[in-house]
């Protein structure tokens, strides 16, 4: 007998198969292959795969399967994730997955006001989709009833944890039935994930497709040493002017102050064709900036960590980390961004002096030495202005604190003995530290004066 390979291995029904065919899947990533045999087998499942390699698919086929139509009114299925933006994505896969079916999918998240999701929730659902907070608030209007829910997911594990969910999924954990499968999936695996999975999944299968923390091998990573601020700027508008070679990127900002700048900066000097998404932008205005960008009427978008989740997009030429992440996890998520079911993609870092030190611990998690590049004759670097020059010394200080509490840098404070002074006299004022760094302004000096 001839084997049965790709999605037809896994004998879903016919109204799946209809679907991804529609969608034009031939063959299963290395995460649907593991997982979702072992899913519609009802096994606990913790997942652990790099970021576009399919993991939404490797759980809400064998959800899907398992549901197969509408039935009562109340959810029998939950699904939580940690942005808005994610929420919303999952629910578009859903959709197009569940095309031949009737089943409903109701996403409850923040942003926009709670009326019209309870209103969701009280005609009838089968799978709710949620962020932790938002779910908890529509729980308790006393609408949401959870009598039926017999699976429960956790999507992108690491990035709740990162953002303080735990005690809300503690809350949620106490509400559910005890009774349910649960499937885990993180593209890491911290230490607070372990524990986290330990605290719900019932003898889970572990499928690890990669080692954690691992950069997809579809994307090409580069490193560029800069001075200063205005040189990074610089760097950014000599790459971008290239639009043969980046045809699609997004930027990604440690703040959103720099989000701001980054984003006015592309739209008065690059292109008009650039939109940006922060957390204090409106829920519309994300939603809108993010269907532009899929539909290519918007060539560049310029966003924080608060969107590095939920971003899934084909065909992203370049991501670029204009800021170097201090939650290191955020590397692997943000530069997965591009390289995404299959393709080829090219992931850039902007690094000052004070970075550094985040660019070694992000190469010990992802166990790879990132290529670095030599900054192009074309880009002017500026010099390093003295209050930011300051400001790097200071952080460099920090640094060097946490790996070394002992050490005293530039701007410790001495302890002085106290002396007597006689009645009267004036005590003479402090002066103001100075800062051993002297910002030459040379990118190549970074490893002699970090010494």
């Amino acid at each position: 007998m001839e084997e049965t390979t790709g999605f037809a291995a896994f004998k879903l029904n016919k109204q799946l198969f209809s679907a991804i065919q529609d969608l034009g899947w031939e063959t299963p990533t290395p995460i649907q292959e593991k997982a979702i045999p072992l899913a519609l087998e009802g096994h606990d499942v913790l997942g652990i795969a790099q970021t576009g390699t399919g993991k939404t698919a490797a759980y809400l086929l064998p959800l899907l399967m398992r549901l197969k139509y509408a039935q009562t009114d109340f959810p029998r299925a939950l699904i939580i994730a940690p942005t808005r933006e994610l929420v919303m994505q999952i629910a578009e896969h859903f959709k197009r997955l569940s095309a031949y079916t009737d089943l409903r999918c109701t996403a409850l998240y923040g942003g926009i006001g709670m009326k019209a999701q309870v209103d969701a929730v009280k005609a009838g659902t089968d799978v709710i989709i949620a962020t932790p907070g938002r779910f908890m608030d529509v729980y308790r209007t006393g609408e949401l009833v959870l009598k039926e829910l017999k699976c429960f997911i956790l999507d992108e594990a690491d990035k709740l944890m990162d953002m303080g969910f735990m005690p809300q999924i503690r809350k949620l954990l106490e509400i559910i039935p005890r009774k349910r499968q649960n499937l885990l999936f993180s593209a890491t695996m911290p230490d607070k994930v372990v524990r986290l999975s330990e605290e719900f999944l019932e003898a889970p299968i572990r499928v690890e497709i990669a080692p954690q923390a691992t950069a997809a091998q579809t994307v090409a990573q580069q490193l560029y040493f800069v001075p200063n601020l205005k040189t990074k700027v610089n760097l950014l508008g000599h790459l971008l002017a290239d639009e043969t070679q980046i045809t699609r990127a997004i930027i990604f900002c440690r703040t959103k102050e720099n989000a701001e700048n980054i984003g006015k900066f592309i739209s008065r000097k690059i292109t008009p064709f650039v939109r940006i998404i922060h957390a204090n932008k409106g829920q519309n205005t994300r939603i809108n900036a993010m269907q532009a960008f899929k539909e290519g009427g918007v060539r560049i978008l310029v966003a924080t960590d608060v969107a590095a989740r939920g971003i899934d997009v084909s065909e992203v030429s370049h991501v670029i980390n204009f800021d170097v992440p201090i939650i290191y996890e955020d590397y692997v998520h943000r530069i997965g961004r591009t390289g995404r079911a299959g393709e080829e993609g090219i992931a850039i870092t902007f690094c000052t002096e004070a970075e550094v030190y985040h660019i070694e611990k992000i190469q010990k998690l992802i166990r790879q030495t990132i290529p670095v590049m030599e900054l192009p004759a074309e880009v002017k670097i500026e010099p390093t202005g003295f209050e930011e020059q300051q400001a790097m010394a200071r952080e460099i200080d920090r640094q060097k604190r946490r790996e070394n509490p002992d050490f005293q840098g530039a701007f410790h404070e001495k302890k002085n003995k106290p002396t007597q002074r006689k009645p009267g006299s004036k005590s003479k004022p402090v002066g103001k530290s100075k800062s051993t760094a002297k910002g030459t302004g040379n990118s190549k000096t970074f490893s002699r004066r970090r010494k």
